[in-house]
């Protein structure tokens, strides 16, 4: 008997950085996972603006595409098992309503049963410079058993475009459950960098 697909929910709120989750998609697939993506009003107008995407492109991204307010969807039951939630990338508002517990969308629906659940909840906040009220949110999820993992870029793989950095920082997020991409260069110590210099 093979065992089942590991799934995953995806989502992708209104904060600029929409290819993050396009990529995680994009890279949870080529791992064969089984995605459900739930998508918020504000990022249709993100991946419009950033990437000229309208609703009907995100169909063939996932294997599920669960609308913003069906509360009644799978994803919303923590009977349905996954190996947790990514949200990519996170918006303050979407990160204030989980962290608070009002589940006001299916997005946040989600994300809260991952955490009642005791799986794994990452959220790629995209916002800066952060002020107290944001921090404190950050703080309350982190004790709830979240992972808050802003998009940094990492110059030590020497990424050579945009979307090298997108596609590393999308394969870190996805590390975190546990998902080999392949698309991660890994750190392997330093090399010549603590060699004598030349005179």
């Amino acid at each position: 008997m093979m065992a089942p697909r590991q799934r995953l929910i995806v989502g992708i709120s209104g904060a600029s950085g929409a290819i993050y989750g396009i990529r995680a998609l994009e890279l949870a697939r080529a791992a064969g996972v089984e995605t459900h993506l739930v998508v918020s009003q504000a990022a249709l107008l993100t991946l419009h603006q950033e990437l000229g995407l309208q609703k009907p492109d995100l169909a063939g991204l996932a294997d599920v595409l669960h609308p913003a307010q069906d509360v009644g969807a799978a994803i919303a039951s923590g009977s349905f098992r996954t190996a947790g939630m990514l949200i990519a990338p996170c918006s303050v508002r979407t990160m204030s309503e989980i962290a608070t517990g009002v589940t006001a969308s299916l997005m946040s629906r989600a994300a809260d049963v991952v955490l009642k659940e005791r799986r794994r909840l990452v959220l790629m906040l995209r916002e800066t410079p952060l002020h107290l009220g944001h921090l404190r949110s950050m703080t309350a999820l982190t004790e709830a058993g979240a992972v808050i993992m802003p998009p940094v870029p990492a110059f030590y793989a020497k990424p050579a475009s945009i979307d090298e950095m997108v596609s590393h920082s999308c394969a870190r997020a996805l590390d975190l459950f546990g998902l080999e991409t392949g698309a991660l260069r890994r750190w392997t110590g330093l090399k010549d960098a603590l060699a004598e210099p030349a005179p």
